[in-house]
């Protein structure tokens, strides 16, 4: 007993003969059939590859084969039975392309096949219980014609498709015929092929299935239903497709990939990978694993980088892949703080959180002026500059820069209603982003400015106008970043808790308190400052509640339980 294989062929034809002849060799008949569209001369050199070869068979005629239509399947019948008809010894038929290469020794391959005389090994799955398609048609491939090639004549293939839907030109689909779906590339015992080749309706079936979209995955996966004992629902063959329906290629990087499926065939291999060919192509016993194919063994890889191609990596976006709007794969690379009013309430808190937390700390990325990056650098991570025009040409795609060319490293940064708001809402809809903000701090600085008091109330009421914007726009139902708001008042009351909450999210300490807290702004006469405003008319109220004399001059009350936290 032994095993033969059938080999379709259109490209890459001196691999073909290097398969054809280890296979030759090793005492297994092949029969071949190279695609119409091979040229004369290349036909000619490809029998002279395998010449000598007592067991090696070419078809004629010769069919086109192009993908989808009737040409694949013509071809891979009168293939099978030319095998059946020479070779009386064969009790397994192998199909296989011309980029297959086998993975295990041949004998090997017998060996299994013995001692499962009477087993088909062919993916087949019902259409009504399985999607096994990726995009295009399930049931109306067989209940539609399908004259037009959808690769050479996609036009007239789209509009025949759309009349016969219009019109309901529907076709029955021959008794006893269930359809199933599979891959093309199946092992089947003697019994079960000559079944097919000889069922007395097979004209009838044939005829149908000329019409089918792309009937080399449904015409032997219907077929074996009704002539078969048993049916191993699997290929022998390692086949993996991405997102679109399109076979993955190996490399000679992925030898030891392939060898850790156990498959004995693998397809497609790319026509230049010498190594695989020359590590693969031996009977040598050494290498017998007589182990089940197992190539889920392998799917976790194949999984991960069909989601690597088709997401990206969170927060890098590609020119090829540019997401549309909440379709990104994660809006930046990394979590990320925003600070709002802390650095108007306290001094130099960019220098106190960047030794507290050990991040890379910057002052107002989104000022007017300059992007204020942290150590007062002009150029950063990624070549990006301190440049404000360079920086509003995408305000957004600054952020998502910073974060990925820091990837490891959490930055921080102040935001204020006196910066750019355009990337306000991008950071309010991104997981990673924690914002805290103290709703008012910005009248502590509009508070020493000295400018005169109708400019001062304008300016105030600008400001607010702004941040009561903002506030809004964080406290709506879409927001995803974490999101902390204070008024002023409410913060100064219990500074030391609230920034503890903060610092916790950033760097735990683990149930440990601080114990080096920033310097408070000097906030004496913020209070009478505030009630000015109100007087000269201002509707003044994110600040909160302060007292016109809560902060007489000197030192606001909670100063001394900060100066003795300190201590």
């Amino acid at each position: 007993m032994t095993v033969g294989f059938i080999l379709l062929v259109h490209t890459a034809l001196d691999r073909a003969a290097q398969v054809a002849r280890h296979w030759a060799l090793s005492g297994c008949p092949v029969v071949i059939h190279a695609d119409r569209k091979v040229t004369r001369s290349a036909y000619a050199k490809l029998q002279r590859r395998v010449k000598g070869m007592d067991n090696v068979r070419f078809v004629t005629p010769r069919r086109h084969c192009a993908w989808g239509t009737w040409g694949i399947v013509g071809a891979t019948l009168s293939a099978a039975e030319t095998m059946l008809a020479e070779y009386p010894d064969v009790r397994h038929v192998y199909l296989a392309s011309g980029s297959c290469l086998p993975l295990r020794p041949v004998q090997e391959l017998e060996a299994y096949l013995a001692e499962r005389p009477r087993t088909d090994f062919i993916e087949s799955v019902t259409i009504e219980d399985v999607a096994w398609s990726k995009g295009g048609f399930e049931r109306e491939r067989f209940t539609l014609r399908f004259p037009f090639s959808w690769k050479s004549h996609r036009e007239l293939f789209d509009r025949w498709v759309a009349i016969q839907r219009r019109f309901k030109l529907h076709r029955a689909i021959p008794d006893p015929i269930v359809p199933h779906l599979g891959s093309q590339w199946w092992c089947l015992s003697r019994a079960t092929l000559t079944a097919i080749l000889e069922d007395p309706n097979r004209e009838r079936y044939d005829r149908y299935f000329r019409r089918v979209w792309i009937p080399d995955e449904s015409y032997f996966q219907s077929l074996v239903r009704l002539h078969s004992t048993s049916v191993e629902s699997r290929s022998l063959t390692l086949s993996k497709f991405d997102s679109q329906g399109k076979p993955y290629v190996f490399y000679d990087d992925h030898l030891q990939l392939l060898r850790r499926s156990d498959c004995f065939m693998a397809r497609k291999i790319w026509p230049h990978a010498d190594r695989l060919y020359s590590a693969f192509l031996s009977n040598d016993p050494n290498v017998t694993k007589n182990a089940e194919p197992r190539p889920g063994r392998i799917d976790r890889m194949f999984a991960n980088a069909g989601e690597r191609r088709v997401l990206g990596r969170p927060g890098l976006y590609m020119q090829g892949r540019f997401p549309r709007n909440d379709r990104e794969n994660g809006r930046t690379a990394g979590p990320y703080s925003v600070f709002e009013g802390f650095g108007e309430l306290f001094v130099d808190f960019d220098t106190w959180l960047a030794r507290v937390t050990g991040h890379r700390v910057h002052k107002h990325l989104y000022a007017p002026e300059r992007a204020e990056l942290a150590g007062g650098e002009q150029v950063y991570n990624g070549a990006l500059t301190d440049s404000a025009a360079l920086r509003d040409y995408n305000p957004c795609a600054f952020l998502t820069n910073l974060i990925w060319t820091t990837r490891g490293e959490r930055q921080c940064f102040m935001f204020g209603p006196r910066d750019n708001q355009f990337p306000a809402g991008f950071m309010a809809a991104d997981p990673n982003a924690q914002i805290s903000v103290i709703a008012g701090a910005w009248a502590i600085p509009l508070h020493r400015s000295g400018l005169p008091r109708e400019l001062m109330r304008k300016e105030a009421a600008r400001l607010q106008r702004i941040e009561a914007g903002h506030l809004e726009l964080l406290r709506a139902r879409w927001v995803k970043a974490r999101v902390r708001i204070w008024t002023l008042a409410d913060f100064v009351e219990a500074p030391m808790e609230k920034l503890q909450d903060v610092l916790d999210e950033i760097v735990p300490l683990q149930g440990r308190r601080m114990t080096e807290v920033p310097r408070m702004a000097d906030l004496g006469g913020f209070g009478r400052f505030l009630q000015d405003l109100k007087n000269d008319g201002m509707n003044l109220h994110l600040p909160g509640d302060f007292p016109a004399d809560d902060f007489p001059e000197g030192p606001p009350r909670t100063m001394p339980y900060l100066v003795k936290q300190a201590e």
